[in-house]
């Protein structure tokens, strides 16, 4: 299992989401609630970048 990561636009701040490779997943967990971890497939994670690189989730909000 490789450690967790956040990204960089996070900044100095504890309040993001983490995302780490896991045997054969991806876990995404948010870094104020640790223990609580979501788990998916590789193939839909890299989904779910291109619809986010590709500004599907725009209307998500920031």
């Amino acid at each position: 299992m490789s450690s967790w990561q956040k990204s960089s636009y996070s900044g100095e701040s504890n309040e993001c989401i983490e995302v780490r490779a896991a045997e054969g997943a991806v876990e995404l967990r948010e870094s104020e609630t640790g223990d609580v971890v979501i788990s998916t497939t590789p193939r839909k994670w890299a989904a779910f970048l291109l619809g986010a690189k590709a500004g599907e989730f725009d209307h998500v909000g920031a």
